[in-house]
């Protein structure tokens, strides 16, 4: 029979178990918070990239001036519905504040008149997931990829949405090793390299 822990005088584990635990739980921690974020394109009007983006679930309220805006945008694209920029930039309020069938909409009358922005493209996935269509995020990620294949941001939400809405982990270590070879220092929100968290993905599944 296996030997218990060995414990100190007063009951508790060693302090080198301990460490470990501690270690453990510090990597099931890091790779929770990456598998739950998710990016907006960084040439997309907003301030998040792959490296320092915000987890959708932490969309902001618009302010006033937005909200004027977003009304303003509104009223340009019933008058112009030709108006690119326009439904793109109303994309990007319904985006910003979580409203993300509408964001949906704006995204796809904006790809209608222009389809080859890998940005925009990368956004509609972000909307298609947090609006719990995974399978039309990876769609939008896809195509992303195929107009820009240096996309970073469409590579590493692929990856996320693979991963945990789609629990196809093979296919997310994918992603994310055809995002390393496209750039070997490709980082996460918290600043850690890619490559150190598919090793820790690896590295568990093994085990």
């Amino acid at each position: 029979m296996a030997s218990q822990p060995e414990q100190s005088p007063a009951g508790g584990y060693k302090t080198e178990i301990v460490l470990v635990i501690g270690l453990c739980c510090l990597i099931i921690g890091f790779l929770s918070g990456i598998v739950f974020s998710i990016y907006k394109s960084p040439a997309s009007g907003g301030a998040a990239k792959v490296a320092t983006g915000q987890p959708e679930a932490q969309a902001a309220k618009l302010t006033a001036e937005q909200t004027q805006h977003l009304l303003q945008l509104e009223l340009e694209v019933q008058k112009n519905p030709q108006n690119i920029e326009a439904w793109t930039s109303l994309g990007h309020l319904y985006f910003d504040s979580d409203q993300a069938d509408k964001a949906i909409n704006a995204y796809s009358k904006s790809l209608a008149l222009a389809p080859n922005n890998a940005d925009v493209l990368t956004d509609l996935g972000v909307m298609y997931r947090r609006a719990g269509n995974p399978q039309q995020a990876i769609a939008s990620f896809d195509r992303a990829i195929q107009v820009n294949a240096k996309h970073e941001t469409a590579r590493f939400n692929k990856g996320v949405v693979l991963l945990y809405d789609l629990k196809d982990q093979s296919g997310a270590i994918g992603a994310w090793q055809e995002l390393i070879s496209l750039n070997p220092m490709a980082t996460a929100p918290n600043g850690q390299l890619v490559s150190e968290i598919l090793k820790e993905i690896q590295d568990k599944k093994m085990n």
